[in-house]
């Protein structure tokens, strides 16, 4: 539920992120990329990839959800408290933290095929590739007969590093928001509004911790579309040797109103699905 709701409020800013991150000369801002891609593609260009992008939040957000909750437990066996022990803000951050490692793993094979369809048009506009695949089987099958099975892992250590300390961020802001609304209450007692705002602060800290590393991410995904990329520190040193360190931030404002936005749904969406889950189990 929270992950659809995430794809659902954020995908049209996600899609303007990855071209901005991949072609940063293409668009002078958010809203020159809009009215060239409506331009171009209209409307549906907003939705690109929204099929992998639905397939990669719906599997992320369960993996990482159904992980925090044990790593949680790991996290009161390490400090020594008994397992129904309310843990702080900076606890949570770190089971937060360590279950992102797992949810790594089935997140990066379906965002590559939603990032390679968002950039799509740049790369043939670029000339970087003849021919584009419009279609998530075609995607899929291009990366098979290229590159194999583990072709759906290139940008796994970027991946990586973007969100271990982004996941601690990402808890740990929403965590310390709920915090503070809950003054002293139960966090379980807010309501919709407080909630929403917690969740688009700890996607806000997450993606401002870790914007650098995901433009990074972005560029070895879809340019090794066009051949041989090199790895994550190699795409870096490139990427700030010919274009500046600016450009490591490209895309970043679609990307803050997205983090608002779509994190705000899918935690509002997590927190009420869970107490409704949790009710039905009670009542039997």
């Amino acid at each position: 539920s929270g992950g659809t709701a995430c794809v659902v409020t954020g995908q049209p800013f996600d899609t303007a992120k990855v071209k901005m991150q991949t072609f940063p000369n293409m668009y002078k801002g958010i809203v020159d990329c809009f009215v060239k891609t409506y331009k171009q593609v209209g409307f549906r260009g907003f939705y690109k990839g929204t099929t992998p992008a639905l397939v990669a939040n719906i599997a992320e957000n369960s993996v990482l959800f159904m992980c925090y909750g044990f790593c949680q437990q790991i996290v009161r066996r390490i400090v020594g408290v008994d397992r129904k022990t309310k843990l702080s803000d900076l606890q949570n951050a770190a089971a937060g933290s360590f279950a992102s490692a797992f949810a790594t793993l089935v997140l990066c094979p379906t965002e590559l095929v939603k990032c390679r369809l968002q950039a799509m048009h740049e790369m043939q506009l670029s000339g970087k590739i003849i021919q584009g695949h419009n279609t998530v089987w075609s995607v899929v099958k291009g990366v098979i007969q290229k590159d194999g099975p583990l072709g759906f892992y290139r940008g796994l250590s970027s991946t990586l590093l973007r969100e271990v300390p982004g996941y601690f961020f990402f808890f740990g802001g929403y965590e310390l928001s709920r915090t503070f609304f809950a003054s002293g209450r139960s966090k379980d007692e807010l309501g919709p509004i407080p909630l929403l705002l917690s969740g688009g602060f700890g996607g806000s800290c997450l993606w401002i911790a870790v914007y650098p590393v995901d433009c990074v991410k972005s560029r070895i995904q879809v340019l090794s579309m066009a051949g041989k990329q090199t790895g994550f520190m190699g795409t870096f040193v490139t990427v700030v040797r010919t274009e500046g360190v600016l450009a490591l931030y490209s895309g970043l404002k679609p990307t803050m109103i997205r983090a608002f936005l779509a994190n705000g749904a899918l935690f509002l969406a997590y927190e009420y699905s869970r107490k409704l889950m949790m009710k039905q189990i009670e009542s039997y």
